[in-house]
């Protein structure tokens, strides 16, 4: 675990702070605690509409904080069966719960098993998420030394 943040072992990561969890043959996605964490304060999401076939790596809507607006994108190709319906009134859940009710979308996977491979396991995902870190105090201690 990184600086108190949550990574489930049971889901799969991308390198953009999406997670996504495989349910009965669908796959259930949302963004990391490390994202919303860095986000803050979310105050609107901007989804899909259901039907929509999105492809591997497509941004399918957007996460906007008070600090930013963030693209979301799909760490796998399918058809989105499910919105969350309920972040339009409440999008402080994905702060609250990124991994429980501030899930984003559902989808019907299209090829799950090979897309999957490029996808990252929780101890992966950890480890760059720490490396991220260790950029941005070298960073950091690059500047105050100039």
């Amino acid at each position: 675990m990184i600086e108190g943040r949550q990574i489930p072992q049971d889901l799969k990561y991308t390198k953009d702070h999406e997670w996504m969890r495989i349910e009965d043959g669908r796959c259930r996605i949302g963004i990391t605690d490390h994202a919303q964490n860095s986000l803050h304060e979310i105050v609107y999401v901007d989804l899909p509409k259901i039907g929509r076939k999105l492809t591997q790596k497509e941004s399918f809507g957007t996460v906007e904080s008070v600090k930013s607006v963030s693209e979301v994108y799909c760490p796998a190709s399918g058809e989105v069966v499910e919105v969350n319906q309920r972040l339009a009134d409440a999008p402080e859940l994905i702060n609250q719960q990124p991994y429980g009710d501030g899930w984003l979308i559902m989808i019907k996977p299209l090829n799950l098993e090979d897309e999957s491979k490029s996808l990252l396991s929780a101890k992966e995902y950890e480890e760059f998420v720490e490396g991220l870190a260790d950029e941005k105090k070298q960073d950091h201690i690059s500047s105050t030394n100039s």
